[in-house]
């Protein structure tokens, strides 16, 4: 009967073993699997796991807490602090936090009242949505419609008045009050209400400083006699809810050339609206390579042409089931988006293929682009797009990549956005 009993303990030793080692192999084949290193890249597989650890730890935690206190026995709780150092602060700041969160909500319900009673209420802005995963030669690119947001859009109403302090007095193309100023120099507050950031990219106060992106002077010194402005599309097949089929004026490249006539008729600028085709392959849409196609050609435009100071990749968003539209002047007018490529991905590293020199002047324009049309047509843009790539954005300090409308929109929505777009450029440009 010993050798028996002996054999069995072998035997389960060796079912063990073989149990780690069928787990060791299974691990590697699904931790080895492209969709599960995509995830692991794109941090949303960490960010899951340190959620799901959250909602698991933290009531056990103070559960705990709880029973060890009324059993006389701080065994437990101590126990709990060594193994979640994390959330030790919660034993002793229970009790207060709920005292002090009792006493206040009065005072948070009189003061919202207050606010309610003083405040006019503003029509709520859609949530924005970046239309294409866009590519830099490095990555593929994925249709319309298929990259998701992170956050809401959320309404800013600041009344206008007279700027002051460094930035504002920079930044003279929007009437900023001290309120506003203020305001902007928090960060939370800046990156809630104005900003977008796809979960491949990150963004923090060194990257969206108020001061420094209000105090870079983006104005130019008009001069018709020489191009100063570009005007392409990565994207030219992209058309609108009754575009007609086969008419390029009824594309987003006929809206490049709408933009083009405003900012040289109405505003003196000398435009150059190139209308390269860099989606297509054999007559077949192919966007996996069309930042690379119009990259070699701007390139070339800009080396003809070093008098141009500004470029614009002039897109039209792609949004599952989504049109955004609003009123301006009494028209109907398409909503906009204005998308930064940062080179850097969700740990803050830089990307260093994708090299941008350009990236704090880049922001610097749609922020001061966002804030114009804040103070002159609110509810025209939606929150600023941050994502990882680069877009081209490194050819000019003064570079924009914009998303005009959804292909839900119509022809006439967009014609009316570009009148809108070319007198916001103006404002920034000319420091008005």
């Amino acid at each position: 009967m010993r050798g028996t009993d002996r054999l069995q303990k072998i035997l389960y030793v060796i079912m063990i073993l073989l149990g780690i080692y069928i787990v060791y192999k299974a691990g590697s084949i699904v931790l080895g699997s492209p969709a599960v290193r995509s995830l692991f890249d794109s941090g949303s597989m960490q960010r899951n796991l340190e959620d799901a650890a959250v909602r698991t730890w933290a009531p056990g935690y103070a559960a705990a807490i709880e029973r060890s206190d009324q059993d006389g026995k701080k065994w437990a709780g101590a126990w709990m602090d060594q193994l979640v150092p994390a959330y030790s602060f919660l034993a002793d700041g229970q009790a207060s936090a709920s005292e002090e969160t009792e006493s206040g909500t009065e005072q948070t319900k009189s003061g919202m009242e207050e606010t309610e009673s003083g405040t006019e209420q503003t029509a709520d802005r859609p949530e924005s949505e970046p239309g294409q995963t866009e590519t830099d030669g490095a990555q593929a690119e994925s249709e319309p419609g298929q990259t998701e947001t992170d956050s809401a859009q959320a309404e800013n109403a600041p009344e206008a008045g007279t700027g002051t302090g460094e930035a504002a007095a920079a930044f003279s193309g929007s009437a900023m009050s001290d309120t506003l100023m203020e305001q902007l120099q928090d960060f939370d507050y800046l990156l809630s209400n104005y900003y977008t950031v796809d979960a491949g990219t990150s963004a923090d106060a060194g990257l969206l400083d108020a001061d420094v992106l209000l105090g870079e002077d983006l104005t130019i010194e008009k001069n018709p006699q020489v191009p100063q402005i570009l005007i392409y599309h990565t994207h030219s097949q992209e058309a609108f809810a009754d575009s007609e089929e086969g008419k390029v004026e009824d594309t987003i490249i006929g809206m490049g050339e709408v933009l083009k006539s405003h900012l040289e008729e109405q505003y003196g600028y000398n435009v150059i609206h190139d209308t390269g085709i860099y989606d297509l392959v054999d007559g077949v849409l192919d966007r996996s390579a069309a930042y690379d196609y119009a990259r070699a050609s701007i390139e070339q435009i800009l080396a003809e042409n070093p008098t141009v100071e500004v470029v614009i990749d002039l897109h039209r968003d792609g949004v599952e089931g989504q049109k955004f539209v609003t009123e301006i002047d009494g028209k109907p007018t398409s909503m906009i988006m204005f998308f930064n490529g940062i080179s850097r991905d969700s740990q803050a590293e830089p990307l260093s293929w994708l090299e941008n020199p350009y990236i704090q002047q880049n922001l610097a324009f749609s922020l001061q682009m966002q804030l114009a049309a804040q103070e002159k047509y609110p509810g025209f843009t939606r929150n600023i797009y941050l994502k990882a790539e680069r877009f081209n954005l490194h050819l000019r300090p003064r570079s924009l990549l914009v998303e005009a409308g959804t292909q839900l929109n119509t022809v006439e929505e967009e014609r009316n956005a570009m009148a809108v777009l070319a007198g916001l450029l103006d404002e920034v440009l000319s420091g008005r």
